[in-house]
């Protein structure tokens, strides 16, 4: 099991290699100190599971997931007790606080060893299939295969996902590139759907087509797009 040490102390970081290095099957591949370093530390080591800290220099914790496209599973060590709530809610493997036991870091061990590995981590080239969202006070990890409509709102994307409605710091084109084409379509300039949510199709003028989405709105197909539109349904 591939680990990265995130935390802005050296001397944490150190308490914790030295624990962790007493652990058969855990291989720490680095550490960071802080949001930057760990961005680039996942992006270039892939680690099946980051011990991260929550207040670090450039940000936090959760901004620091907020970041990525392929969240690794992720045990939180940090000195506040006051994030555990929002960190369970984002679906955290486990809440440390420091000093760390080693008996709350072997159960934290047996939780990540029991644990199904995030499909969005398997492979750079792979598309995504979850993303971790920040929107405001309120965190996420959503699964893509969930959310029925990507909307582009300036340079960011609205998603709907049920009775959430969360807001992404990135754009609809730099998202597409990263979707799975089999199962996401971008319809106009400003919309990608989901094609499992459709409902119902229906002709309008001048070649575009309408799709109900299921509990969702109708949304317009371009007329350049409408031709592979049918060619994807087709394949389906």
């Amino acid at each position: 099991m591939r680990a990265l040490v995130v935390d802005d102390e050296p001397l944490a970081r150190r308490e914790l290699r030295r624990l962790l290095g007493a652990i058969h099957g855990i291989e720490i591949v680095g550490e960071a100190g802080n949001v930057d370093d760990a961005r680039t530390g996942i992006e270039q080591l892939a680690p099946d599971v980051v011990f991260l800290d929550i207040r670090m220099p450039g940000g936090t914790g959760f901004d620091l997931l907020a970041q990525l496209d392929r969240v690794p599973r992720v045990i939180f060590t940090t000195a506040y007790d006051q994030y555990a709530v929002r960190a369970f809610e984002v679906n955290a493997l486990d809440y440390l606080l420091k000093p760390i036991e080693p008996e709350r870091l072997a159960a934290a061990l047996r939780k990540l060893q029991t644990a199904p590995v995030p499909t969005g981590a398997v492979s750079a080239a792979a598309p995504l299939e979850q993303l971790f969202i920040r929107d405001g006070p309120h965190c996420w990890f959503v699964p893509l295969r969930d959310v029925s409509l990507f909307s582009a709102e300036g340079n960011y994307v609205r998603l709907l996902w049920g009775k959430e409605r969360p807001l992404l710091g990135r754009s609809l084109t730099a998202l597409e590139q990263k979707l799975d084409p089999r199962r996401f379509f971008r319809a106009n300039r400003g919309q990608i759907i989901n094609l499992d949510f459709i409902q119902g199709v229906e002709l309008g003028t001048g070649g575009r087509l309408h799709v109900q989405l299921r509990e969702g709105p109708e949304i317009e197909v371009s007329r350049r797009q409408a031709k592979l539109f049918r060619a994807a349904m087709t394949v389906r």
